[in-house]
């Protein structure tokens, strides 16, 4: 099973979406997990919180210093991304911003903590890619 690395803000809505997803999950607000690399290939689940204020950082720092390393860029398989409507033309900018920036898809979008639809239909996503990352590997 592909692993997920993610980031809640105190909310905590990111967080559960993670912990339904019924795999192994690592919270990126755990220094040990942040300076960790992973290792194999993985997936990126981030919130973004950009909300038209040009000073406000669209990408969690925790995800941006995860991201810093060239190992762990390179394991990265593709990313999610809950995000509020609210923010408009900024909804999931941050998911949007790191899959163009690495050249991965972006595999799911949902709205804040996401709905059990939501969950079923991100395990779904997560276990089709196991099964193509399986199949390259035989």
């Amino acid at each position: 099973m592909i692993d997920v690395y993610y980031y809640s803000s105190s909310s905590g809505m990111v967080r559960l979406f993670a912990e339904r997803l019924g795999r192994p999950v690592h919270d990126l607000a755990v220094r040990e997990v942040r300076t960790s690399v992973p290792s194999g290939p993985w997936v990126l689940l981030t919130p973004s919180y950009k909300t038209g204020n040009v000073d406000n950082d669209t990408i969690p720092e925790p995800v941006r210093r995860f991201l810093a390393n060239p190992e762990t860029r390179r394991r990265l398989v593709g990313v999610m991304g809950s995000g509020n409507r609210n923010f408009g033309e900024h909804y999931q900018a941050a998911c949007r911003q790191i899959a163009r920036m690495s050249g991965r898809p972006v595999l799911f979008e949902f709205e804040l903590q996401g709905t059990q639809w939501d969950v079923e239909d991100a395990r779904r996503i997560l276990a089709d890619l196991d099964a193509a990352i399986e199949a390259e590997r035989s």
